[in-house]
Parts: C-alpha cells; structure tokens; sequence
C-alpha cells in the first residue's frame, strides 16, 4: 500500500504545469500519473499548484547562543508555515559553527527538532583553512559562509590575504555576505543617532561593490565557486551580468518588496538590515535582473530580532528582519502580477539551489526523487498578521500586506507537516545530502 497519493493538482514537471496524480511511498515519489492503488493518507489537490519543495538558502534560527529570539524548532515551524521544505542555516551563533565539534552539535541539535529538512553552512576563520578543506563531504554542510564584512567575533574575515586563504582552501561554495569593512568603517560617521535614513548612507553603494568586486576577482583567481548572498546595488548587478559561471548570486524577497525612503518612513528601524533596503533606482536594477534570469537563488535572509531590540534608538538597533515563513506568498504575489514567472520562481528556489550546491534528490518532481512539495492556491488571497508568524520575534516586516498566492500546504519526506495554516504530527526532518 501507498503512504500518500496526491490527486487531481496541477504538478509543475519539466517546468511545466501538468495534471497528474502523485505516488509517494517511503518518502520517495514512486509514480506520477494516473493512479488508483490504495493509499494511507489521499491528498486532494484539485485547484491547486503542487511544485517541488522549495528551498530556503539563507536563514539565521540562532541557536545556539540566541535562543530567545529564535531555534532550529521554532525556526523550522516558520519555515514550513511559509511552505519552505528545506533551509540552509547560517553559522553566525553562539559559539560559531566554525569547527566540526560545533557542526556536529548543531546536526545533534536539530535532529527530531526540525520540521523541514536542513543544512548548516561552516563559518569560516581567518584561520580554519585546514577544516575548510576537509569538509567536501562533511554531512549535512552546505557550504561555506564567508562575512567579508558585518559579522562578530572570529567570523569576521576582512583582509584581503585572510579571505585568499579562504579561497585557496574552500572545498565547498562558499557563500558571501559582501560589505567591505573598512568603508564601514570609514563612513561611521555619516551615521545620524536616532535617524535609520543614515543606515543605507554608512553602509553604501561603493562599500557594498567595492567588496564584491574583491570576492569576484580572488574566486576567480582560484577557480572556485563563489555564492553572493542579498544583492543590493546597481553596481553589483552590472558587475555580476558579466561574471557568471562559478559566480552566481542571490536577491532577498524584502529587496524586491519595499524600497526607501518609503520603508524608512513607515517601518523605521524594523526595515534595517545588512547590506540594506535602497531606493527605488536600486529596486529596479535588481527587478531588471529577476526578469532577465541574472541572479541564481531567492533567498529570504531569515534574520529575526525580537522587538524591544529593534525598537532601540538607531544605530543601536540590530538589522535583520524575519522571512522564512513569508518568502512564498511574497513571491507568488510577484507571480500574479507579472513580474516573474512561475518558472522563474521555481529556477529561483528549487533548481539552481540543487545545480549549484550539489543537493541530492530534491527541487524536483521526478520519480526516484524525494517526496517534498510546496502546494500552493495561486488564487487565494492572504494578509500578512504579525499573530499568525511563527517565529519567536512575532513580527514581520509585511504586516498588514495582502498577497495574492500562498502555501495551503506542506509536505516533507512524504508527510504533510502544515495544512490550511496548522502545522501536523512531529517534527522529523532530517539533513540534506549533498554529491
């Protein structure tokens, strides 16, 4: 007998809509098409979108370290509230997860806690060159993650020759936050207290290309494969058209939602983030890359913050804002304007991640392949409620948006883990595989 069977939806295979009936058994797909045998759980999926499970690149679930705010559990139901089957998490804690000691804890740590599956992105160190090039196929490590500027502690990796060490050593993609610290630096003191407006002006265009440019040229020089996370400048997109390959990039929901000054205005400091929301000229420049295919992932930045911190006069206000649980809908809605399509989407969160990281079995309907999939009602019309957002911060940056198009459920390995906005039975995700 069949565990699952998901009938009468409309399937995205071969970057196509088709309707088929779907065959799960063991967690696996075992046949698409029409299909009568007997299954423990029928899915009815008539007037929806099955699509393959999408895939989150970049989160911060905190924990260790800022359990408060955020942890692989709490993160992990967010993430499949949003229709997100599997995340990559950063190493950014507390201890960093910057040796395989601490890699190891955060694996132990989300075993049976997480409802999505995961990977964890290793830090890298100024000086862990020789743990960089021994984890090729350390399970569960999706990369690794590389603050070229903005990060605390050993994680911050400025110089010039400590980021060629890094390189030279990589044996995985690695993944840049690209902000060029000694502008920061330098332009500190264009910071206005009390006024976020200044936040886009400290951390600025020239620090922001200036630093992906460096990333881009030493990637090369090593013939290694660069990831550049949250894109925000004109520049860089200019920059990027040209260096594609190994290079490849990602743009956050947020950046392709609002824009300042208007953000500012409305949100305040809640609208901070590193590298930050820009104004409108920016905002086109990276709706000119989705619509022409130049940036590679979508990828939500997950960076929760708990509200008495963010509502601290700024620049004492943490940047980061939540977004695991909205990038779907955020998404979708673009969809259903017009400024993507579905396809695009799908490139975006579900195919490039698997060709450029190397995941196994997943971003697919095939048979063989794992059993994950976002089902979504491209027609049904949501709003945004901090209340109804599954993080521990309990807030989101889209309160009060109306977005056309969201996840109505969510399968893992072949379970349903949320439907109709409840999240069911226990978490049991488990790590991704990598070739």
């Amino acid at each position: 007998m069949l565990d699952l069977i998901i009938k009468n939806g409309s399937c995205y295979i071969d970057k196509d809509l088709k309707s088929q009936d779907i065959a799960v058994k063991d967690g696996k797909i075992v046949e698409i098409g029409k299909i009568s045998g007997e299954a423990k759980e029928i899915f009815d999926a008539k007037n929806l979108t099955v699509l393959p499970g999408c895939i989150d690149t970049q989160t911060h679930f905190r924990e260790p370290g800022s359990t408060d705010t955020e942890d692989l559990h709490s993160g992990s139901r967010a993430a499949i509230a949003g229709g997100i089957t599997g995340v990559f998490e950063m190493p950014n804690t507390n201890p960093p997860t910057s040796n395989k000691v601490e890699f190891q804890k955060k694996l132990d740590l989300a075993k049976n806690r997480m409802y999505c599956n995961y990977a964890f992105y290793f830090g890298a160190t100024a000086d862990n060159g020789n743990e960089l090039a021994n984890i090729k196929s350390l399970e569960g490590c999706c990369g690794i993650k590389l603050f070229a500027g903005s990060s605390t502690g050993n994680l911050l990796v400025a110089k010039e020759e400590d980021i060629e060490k890094v390189f030279q050593n990589s044996s995985k993609v690695v993944a840049v936050h690209s902000e060029d610290e000694e502008i920061l630096i330098k332009n500190k003191k264009l910071i206005k207290d009390g006024d976020v407006h200044s936040h886009p002006i400290w951390r600025s265009e020239e620090c922001a290309i200036s630093s992906t440019r460096r990333i881009v040229k030493i990637a090369e020089r090593y013939k290694k494969k660069a990831h550049i996370l949250h894109i925000t400048t004109k520049q860089e997109i200019d920059f990027l058209s040209q260096h594609k390959g190994d290079i490849t990039f990602e743009i956050t929901p947020q950046h392709l939602t609002i824009y300042a000054p208007d953000c500012y205005n409305k949100l305040g400091t809640y609208s901070q983030m590193n590298p930050p929301i820009r104004d409108k000229t920016h905002y086109d420049r990276l709706w000119y890359a989705v619509k022409n295919n130049l940036n590679d992932t979508i990828g939500s930045d997950h960076a929760p913050h708990l509200k008495k911190n963010k509502e601290k006069i700024y620049p004492n206000s943490p940047s980061g804002m939540p977004g695991v649980q909205t990038l779907v809908p955020v998404m979708l809605n673009h969809v259903n304007e017009g400024r993507l399509t579905l396809e695009q989407f799908m490139n975006f969160v579900c195919e490039n991640p698997v060709k450029i990281f190397g995941i196994k079995d997943k971003g697919y309907i095939k048979q063989g392949f794992d059993a994950d999939f976002t089902i979504v009602d491209l027609n049904k019309v949501i709003e945004i409620k901090n209340e109804n957002i599954e993080s521990k911060c309990g807030w989101s940056p889209f309160d009060g948006y109306k977005f056309k198009g969201t996840p109505v459920a969510t399968i893992v390995n072949g379970e349903i883990k949320m439907k109709n906005g409840k999240i069911i039975g226990e978490p049991k995700g488990k790590s991704l595989r990598f070739s």
